[in-house]
């Protein structure tokens, strides 16, 4: 008579058998920090980020790695150094932009006020600087100038950039087919993107000054003015524009365009009311970018449109100012030298405070409208 044995029961899965607790990973960081900390004062006698952030990232991996080896077994651990090494990595790319963003925020925070928001450097002297420095009055001058030539620069720029990039990626991507001109534009664009900004602000000074001379001969000097930065960070803008553009249109699915072919519609009216309406967020996105790579440009504004001390509404007559070569020139040349000079100091960090929320807000106000713009589902 044949019986049924019970086959015994098969062990767990390496795999499965244990598992470390989920806040395990969390509690080896935390404490991977505080020994990184106290080694930073221990060696280095204070708190240096870079420091803490290199050693936190190691001594976690190790941690990791010993303690999962121990309870799980070596090819979970592996699997967890592996991730912990990729999160740590991308931690570390973030130290940098933190620390200057801290500094940024800690520094210019502390300078800032409204007064040296509405004002400008006209009329100031060294002996203004050296009674702040003493106590004896408040932190003197201001950047206003700066911002309304930061403002009026960029916007002048978007304004001829934004639409040849825009114009450029629409005939690559729908009326090109790779032809010779379509390669010869894209050829031309990854050169301009890999132009030094000074060249660009050299170019567009160049070439004002040759028709200004044409025009009024030994008149070159009045081509310094805020259109010819305007140009010089076009230059800049375009391949910029173009690049993100053309991406962003190549991502429009065929279908769409071949849909509404199909109605009958022309192409023009098809990109115009089928691909850029797709693809609006994505190029804002891309405009955004663009703009941020320019607002902070320092050496071709100071070929093209100087410095000047006082407020400039015309971008078509005179030197301006903007916040990138207003902290240059605040720390190359401080209005008092020695010691008054953490006066002009003080506010090339009020100024670059005010560049950064700039950037910011231009990114926020990007994803609002690209959010508000793009297609909705069933539309």
């Amino acid at each position: 008579m044949n019986t049924i044995t019970e086959a015994p029961a098969s062990k767990p899965a390496k795999l499965t058998s244990k598992q470390l607790p989920k806040a395990t990973p969390w509690v080896v960081a935390v404490a991977s920090i505080i020994v990184a900390i106290v080694i930073s004062f221990i060696a280095f006698g204070g708190f240096n980020i870079p420091v803490v952030a290199v050693l936190a990232g190691l001594i976690n991996a190790i941690a990791v790695f010993a303690v999962s080896a121990s309870y799980e077994g070596r090819r979970k651990a592996v699997d967890r150094i592996a991730t912990t090494i990729v999160t740590s990595t991308f931690v570390l790319a973030c130290v940098p932009l933190i620390s200057l963003l801290w500094l940024t925020a800690s520094k210019g925070g502390a300078a800032i006020s409204g007064d040296l928001l509405t004002r400008t450097m006209l009329g100031m002297k060294g002996v203004l600087d050296q009674q702040y420095v003493a106590g004896e009055a408040t932190l003197a001058g201001g950047f206003y100038h700066a911002i309304v030539g930061t403002v009026l620069i960029t916007l002048a720029a978007c304004i001829i950039s934004i639409p040849i990039g825009v114009l450029t990626a629409i005939y690559l991507v729908e009326y090109s087919n790779k032809n010779r001109l379509g390669k010869a534009i894209t050829f031309l664009v990854d050169v301009m993107t890999g132009i030094p900004s000074i060249v660009a602000g050299l170019f567009a000074f160049a070439l004002f000054s040759t028709i200004a001379n044409v025009l009024m001969p030994g008149s070159a000097g009045i081509a310094k003015t805020g259109f010819t930065a305007a140009v010089a960070l076009s230059v800049l803008m375009i391949p910029i524009v173009v690049r993100n553009t053309e991406e962003i249109l190549r991502l429009v699915p065929m279908d769409l365009r071949e849909a509404s072919y199909a109605l009958g519609v022309p192409k023009w009216k098809t990109i115009v009311k089928i691909v850029l309406p797709t693809s609006v967020s994505g190029i804002l996105s891309g405009v955004t970018i663009a703009i941020a790579r320019v607002i902070g440009e320092t050496a071709p504004i100071m070929v093209t449109a100087g410095f000047a001390k006082t407020l400039n509404w015309n971008l078509f007559s005179g030197w301006m100012s903007t916040l990138p070569t207003f902290i240059y020139d605040s720390q190359l040349r401080p209005v008092s030298p020695g010691a008054a000079a953490l006066a002009s100091s003080e506010r090339a960090w009020a100024a670059a405070l005010v560049l950064v929320a700039l950037v910011m807000v231009l990114n926020l106000l990007a994803r609002i409208i690209a959010k508000v713009l793009a297609p909705k589902a069933g539309r």
